[in-house]
This record gives structure tokens, C-alpha cells and sequence, in this order.
């Protein structure tokens, strides 16, 4: 593994369990193995380096978007989709309680936000596909996503809490959610 993923996955570790305020860059250098003069040669700042956290999460979220085929039934995309969605984060449950805290902190710059988002724009774009052929409930696409975003972390918070993971049906999640926004 390189230098700057170990960093960076030292950093994860760090923030998840003592928050992005309470980590400093020495206890992320002590964690990666590394100094601080390397880990500077990085990332100038905690600031920096919280960014990238995000947006290297972010872009993966968004290349599960992009090999999405548009030529295939928007049910199916939708389902397609958020399984992946659900799976990239319970493969990566590191990914899912970072994303969640960082989802809400103020170091991360508005031009990431607004980048980060492009997942959540591209599921916007499907669904008003789906407004468009009668396929999805005529409810604004904003209450929408905050209903789908809702029961996925909801799956996901659950998931991430069982000891047993196999109780937790994803299709049946998955069927669930389409049932809830389907005309």
C-alpha cells in the first residue's frame, strides 16, 4: 500500500473513533507510521486531508453511478444502483461512519460539497426519468432522495449494529424503497 492510502486510512480510523475536532495530524502520522514532515508532504493541513477523505469516498460512490447502464428498465436501474450503494458501504463500513461525520462538518469546502453531491444528482436525474414515464411517484424530487437517503442509512445504521448480518434482507429492503416511490 502506498504512503498517502495508509495515511489516509490511518485518518479514517482516527476520526471515526475520536472525531474530526479531537484527531491532530501527529496522532495521524503516529497511526500511519510515518512522520510529520511526510505526512505534510501530503496533505499541507487537516483541513486538506479531510477533503480528500471525502471526495476519494465520494468519487467511488459516483464510478457506482457511472457503470450504471441507461438502456435498462428504470426499476432496474434504481434497484441496481442502490444495491450497489448499500454494498460499497457495508463492504466499507469504515467508508459509511467517516462519510457520516463528515457529511456535516464545516471543514469540508463548499466546492466539495457541491462535487460530492453528483451521486445524489445522478439518482435526482432517474428519478425524473421516472416522473417523466409515469413510473415514479409525482412527489418533488428533493423529498424523494431525503426518503431514500433516510431508509438506506436507516438499513445500514441497523446492518452496521448487528452481530448476525444475515438477518437484514437487502432485496427486500431494496423492494421496500421502490414500493415507496413507484406510482
Amino acid at each position: 500500500m502506498k504512503k498517502r492510502e495508509v495515511i489516509l486510512n490511518a485518518a479514517i480510523e482516527l476520526l471515526i473513533k475520536k472525531g474530526v475536532h479531537n484527531t491532530p495530524m501527529s496522532e495521524i502520522a503516529k497511526a500511519a507510521g510515518t512522520g510529520m514532515g511526510t505526512i505534510y508532504n501530503y496533505f499541507p493541513n487537516k483541513e486538506v486531508l479531510i477533503n480528500e477523505i471525502y471526495m476519494d469516498i465520494r468519487e467511488q460512490e459516483e464510478a457506482l453511478f457511472l457503470e450504471l447502464k441507461t438502456d435498462l428498465p428504470i426499476k432496474t436501474q434504481f434497484e441496481i444502483y442502490l444495491t450497489s450503494i448499500i454494498d460499497f458501504f457495508v463492504n466499507n463500513p469504515s467508508y459509511f461512519h467517516i462519510i457520516q461525520q463528515l457529511e456535516v462538518s464545516p471543514i469540508i469546502t463548499k466546492e466539495n460539497k457541491e462535487k460530492g453531491r453528483k451521486p445524489v444528482e445522478m439518482m435526482a436525474k432517474l428519478l425524473q426519468s421516472g416522473q417523466q414515464n409515469i413510473i415514479v411517484k409525482n412527489i418533488d424530487i428533493e423529498e424523494i432522495l431525503i426518503f431514500i437517503s433516510g431508509a438506506t442509512l436507516s438499513y445500514l445504521n441497523r446492518f452496521c449494529s448487528l452481530s448476525d448480518k444475515k438477518h437484514t434482507s437487502l432485496k427486500n429492503h431494496i423492494r421496500m424503497v421502490w414500493d415507496g416511490i413507484k406510482e
